[in-house]
C-alpha cells in the first residue's frame, strides 16, 4: 500500500487557514497513488503542550473537514487535534477511511511531562488499531516513541505498522531517528514518523519525517522543507521478517510480569 507523510507546518492556532492549506496536500497524495495520508501532531493548530484554544469535539471543524476531504478524494487520512474532554482535553489522532468514516481514535498515552502537557491534557488509555487495504495499522503520537511497551502491544496484536504524528523538536532530532529505527527493528514492523517543520512560539522543528522497515533500516526520509513523502507499506514484508527471524518466540512474558512485581 502506498502511503504519504504530509510534512507541513500549521498556521499557528488557525485551524481554518491550515485546513485550507492542507486540502491540496490530500488531493496531491491521492493523485500520487497513496491510499493513506498522515499529518503531524495537532497539525491544524500547531502542537502546544498547555494551550486550551481550539478545543474541539470529534464532530468539530477539523475532523469534519478531514472526513469530507477523505471522501472527496477516496483516500484514508490520519489527523491529530485537541479533543474536548472532562476535566481535561486529550491529544487525539483519528484515522479516517476513504469513505469518510472514522476507523480508529487514539489519545496520546504519554503526554509530554517535561513541557507540562501532562498537567493540561488527559492521557489516553487504549490503543488505536485499524485496517486499511489489507494492512493492520496502529497509531502513536510523538513522545510515545520513547515508550517501547506501546509498540510491543501493537506487535502482539498483529499490527504491521505504526503511524506516529509528531512535533519532534530540532534540539532532539538525533533521538527521532534512533527511536523510529529501534521501535521498527525490535517489533519487526514499519514505523512511520510524520514530523512538523519550521518555527512557532513553542519550538523549532527540523522535519525529517521518515519511515523505517521491519529490519530497522530507513526506507524513506524527508529534509527540512514542507513536502509530501511517499512510501510503501507491505504486510508480506512484515510477515516474512517475523517468520525468517522469529525473535518474538523467545520472549518470556510470564517471567517479565513476575520480575515486574
Amino acid at each position: 500500500m502506498k502511503c504519504c507523510s504530509a510534512q507541513v507546518a500549521a498556521c499557528w492556532e488557525d485551524p481554518g487557514a491550515t485546513l485550507a492549506k492542507v486540502a491540496p496536500c490530500i488531493r496531491k497524495a491521492a493523485a500520487g497513488g497513496a491510499s493513506l495520508v498522515a499529518f503531524p501532531e495537532q497539525f491544524a493548530t500547531g502542537w502546544d503542550p498547555c494551550s486550551h484554544r481550539n478545543i474541539q469535539e470529534v464532530t468539530g471543524q477539523t475532523v469534519s473537514a478531514l472526513r469530507e476531504l477523505a471522501c472527496e478524494h477516496s483516500i484514508a487520512v490520519i489527523g491529530s487535534f485537541r479533543e474536548a474532554g472532562s476535566p481535561l482535553p486529550r491529544n487525539t489522532s483519528v484515522a479516517i477511511g476513504s469513505d469518510g468514516g472514522i476507523l480508529a481514535r487514539y489519545a496520546k498515552i504519554h503526554p509530554f511531562a517535561p513541557a507540562r502537557e501532562d498537567t493540561c491534557y488527559a492521557p489516553g488509555n487504549d490503543l488505536g488499531i485499524f485496517e486499511c487495504h489489507g494492512l493492520r495499522l496502529g497509531i502513536a503520537i510523538c513522545y510515545d516513541l520513547r515508550f517501547p511497551e506501546v509498540f510491543r502491544l501493537y506487535a502482539e496484536r498483529g499490527v504491521h505498522g505504526v503511524v506516529v504524528p509528531s512535533a519532534w523538536p530540532e534540539s532532539r532530532i538525533r533521538h527521532w531517528e534512533l527511536f523510529i529505527r529501534a521501535r521498527a527493528a525490535e517489533n519487526q514492523m514499519f514505523v512511520a514518523g510524520i514530523n512538523t517543520t519550521g518555527s512557532n512560539p513553542v519550538d523549532t522543528y527540523a522535519g525529517c519525517s521518515m519511515t523505517a522497515g521491519p529490519d530497522g533500516s530507513i526506507v524513506t526520509r524527508a529534509g527540512r522543507n514542507e513536502t509530501l513523502l511517499f512510501f510503501d507499506l507491505d504486510a508480506a514484508t512484515v510477515e516474512e521478517a517475523r517468520h525468517a527471524f522469529p525473535v518474538h518466540n523467545d520472549r518470556r512474558n510470564d517471567l517479565y510480569r513476575k520480575l515486574d512485581r
